[in-house]
């Protein structure tokens, strides 16, 4: 069944690519960025979201497309940077992103009192939602984001319905997919009409997104940690620039407590001593599995056990899925899963994998460093080796969804040395461009068969069924939800 729908979406993918290049793009090339077009027959997870949003209709998908390719050039989508937008407008803070929802999703802040209506700026500030949004798009490459409309405190010179309507564009035409809700925070009565035209905008699929909310509300989808204080929230953060607002991205703890600076790094010896201790009860755990299941008879030798208990250990190795970086080959390649709470504290692994001919320095970080033990955090891993860093929940702390892991890679010299003051003043001179990032989502196993890059107890857990059918099936369903437009 699986095979037959992703025979059938190549087929669609295949069909938009030939008719947009014979229909559309023949008769407006010079109404289109080239580098859209070339991107559109290289990128499947592209087309499959105009598909998606068009119900997988091939004629309503290529005039979206159309649509969506003359706004992106008339826009110069591709070479927005911070230098295209007013650094006044930057500096307000009226748009932004930071922080996630309860469903791990990133949020596109729009705090409307600092927006007042002037058709002089309406382009600029169009401009600014195109710059988050384009950024957002490269970076995430399809995954949803809650738009967090903040009304308090606005007034009638606030209310821009113009303005209203292009951002709704942005997600109907020009970023297809990206939307998980519209959150509207303390909205005035005087703008209850107004938001009436707002959801005839939308249309009637799509305005079960939004969702009008108080104090009290809000906090049904955004926890308190990611709300400021007038939302009822504990977010201490507060806007300013420069520098440009990020991920939120910060050093978690190593083994032996939080990282004060950037200097400190986890040794590989104690990397390699934690593997053999967890190797070893591998070995006991899988030994007394296989003990009672043959029940004790005399004819499986110690031999036969061994061989089973290896190759089990080399089905762990075998990676669910690799993001392939021109530094680092990275495994999981999106998801960190962890166990669930009733199963008890658990830990997972990221391998990383030297594909270059020199060292390279590398370093986690997280959204959450409260919450995680990483280990290690901040060290370098030589040519054609890989190293295994153990994520573990830290001082009771439970693993959500919002939270994120960043992963920084960068080559160094043949001769550079790798110790913890050379490493730090590595990070600090390196370029940005050379910096390779990866981030990764946290996803809570619910199933009693937790998969095999989950930890428990310093044991890994085998089940009969492999992880890598798990993560099939898990990205298979997640696949068929994420088509179903709004």
């Amino acid at each position: 069944m699986a095979e037959c729908h992703a025979q059938n979406k190549a087929k669609l993918i295949s069909e938009t690519r030939r008719r947009f290049e014979a229909e559309y793009v023949t008769d407006k090339s010079d109404k289109y960025d080239p580098r859209d077009v070339e991107r559109l027959q290289q990128d499947d997870n592209w087309v499959e979201s105009y598909l998606c949003w068009r119900h997988d209709v091939v004629d309503e998908t290529l005039k979206m497309i159309d649509e969506s390719f003359q706004w992106r050039k008339e826009m110069a989508v591709n070479d927005l940077t911070e230098a295209s937008i007013p650094k006044w407008l930057l500096e307000i803070g009226g748009i932004y992103l930071h922080g996630y929802d309860k469903e791990g999703n990133k949020l596109l802040w729009i705090r409307v009192k600092y927006h007042v209506k002037d058709h002089k700026t309406i382009l600029d500030k169009k401009k600014l939602i195109a710059f988050w949004l384009e950024r957002y798009a490269k970076r995430e490459n399809g995954k949803p984001i809650t738009v967090m409309f903040d009304l308090s405190e606005t007034g009638i010179n606030s209310i821009d319905m113009d303005f209203v309507r292009f951002i709704i564009n942005c997600f109907k035409v020009y970023y297809p997919k990206y939307l998980s809700k519209i959150v509207i925070f303390d909205m005035p009565w005087i703008m209850n009409a107004a938001f009436k035209i707002v959801k005839s905008w939308l249309g009637p699929e799509a305005v079960s997104l939004l969702k009008f909310t108080n104090k009290h509300e809000v906090q049904d989808y955004v926890s308190v940690e990611y709300l400021p204080p007038h939302m009822g929230g504990t977010d201490p953060f507060k806007y300013s620039y420069p520098p440009l607002v990020d991920d939120d991205f910060q050093t978690p703890l190593c083994e032996n407590g939080p990282i004060a600076s950037e200097d400190e790094a986890s040794s590989k010896e104690d990397t390699e001593s934690d593997g053999k201790e967890i190797l070893e009860a591998i070995f006991n755990e899988e030994q007394i599995a296989i003990l009672k299941k043959i029940n004790l008879t005399e004819s499986t030798s110690k031999a036969e056990e061994n061989e089973k208990v290896d190759s089990k250990t080399k089905a762990f190795k075998k990676p669910l899925s690799v993001f392939k970086g021109p530094l680092l080959h990275i495994s999981p390649a999106e998801e960190l899963y962890f166990g669930s709470a009733e199963s008890g504290e658990k830990k997972t692994l990221i391998v990383l994998t030297n594909v270059t001919k020199n060292i390279v320095a590398f370093k986690v970080r997280t959204t959450a460093p409260e919450k995680y033990r990483v280990k290690p955090s901040n060290s370098s891993c030589d040519p054609g080796a890989s190293i295994d860093i153990v994520v573990s929940p830290h001082g009771g702390f439970a693993v959500s969804a919002q939270d994120r892991f960043l992963i920084m890679a960068a080559e160094m010299e043949q001769t550079s040395s790798t110790g913890p003051a050379e490493l730090a003043q590595f990070w600090k001179e390196v370029p940005r461009n050379k910096v390779m990032e990866h981030r990764l989502r946290c996803h809570i196993v619910e199933s009693s068969k937790p998969t095999s890059l989950t930890l428990k107890d310093g044991a890994f857990n085998m089940s009969d069924k492999t992880s890598e059918d798990m993560c099939l099936q898990f990205a298979n369903s997640r696949r068929e939800n994420d088509c179903s437009p709004p």
